[in-house]
């Protein structure tokens, strides 16, 4: 059923043990996650449109999937933003990218950082859903670290079905997301 060693975690771990935490009557009320999404700003490519190529390659390689270019909804003067210029890219990771993205993200790129001493416990978004910024891409061992231009930071939100953010950050937690002591 599962292939990936955290999606079967979840299914042999996790969900038993908020079924009992949170005493949820069926197991199709066992918050999952549905998508990761990752997320990275190109600001500069209003002055530089190579920018935005190099970016939609970083996530191609740190994903295997090609990524969607975003463009700006409003005009924003103070910002030289016009609506509709492409200002961003990012990807939607579903079934089996999205676990393997997570397992790397987990137990690879996170453990990298300089200085780790655990996440933000309180970026959930009030429905369950929680957004962690990376400041580099390098993070992850796919970027080869003499072909990237420039350091870019990236967003992870990862989406769940959790109706809070309690039963969403206790989710992430048996996953093994490193949470800080606050």
């Amino acid at each position: 059923m599962a292939t990936n060693r955290l999606e079967e975690r979840y299914h042999n771990e996790v969900v038993p043990t908020l079924l009992e935490e949170f005493k949820f009557g069926t197991v199709m009320r066992v918050p999952r996650i549905t998508k990761v999404v990752l997320n990275i700003g190109v600001g500069e490519a209003l002055d530089n449109p190579k920018a935005l190529d190099a970016a939609v390659e970083d996530l191609r390689t740190i994903t295997g999937q090609q990524p969607v270019i975003t463009k700006a909804r409003l005009s924003i003067a103070s910002f030289k933003l016009r609506e509709g210029r492409s200002i961003g890219v990012k990807v939607d990771l579903r079934g089996d990218r999205m676990w393997s993205l997570l397992d790397r993200l987990l137990n690879v790129a996170l453990p990298r950082t300089r200085d780790f001493n655990g996440v933000s416990p309180d970026a959930f978004d009030g429905r369950g859903n929680y957004t962690l910024g990376l400041r580099e891409q390098l993070l992850f061992p796919e970027i080869d670290y003499d072909k990237i231009d420039k350091l870019r930071g990236m967003e992870i939100t990862i989406v769940t079905t959790a109706r809070t953010d309690e039963e969403g950050r206790r989710l992430l937690k048996l996953l093994g997301m490193p949470f800080r002591n606050n």
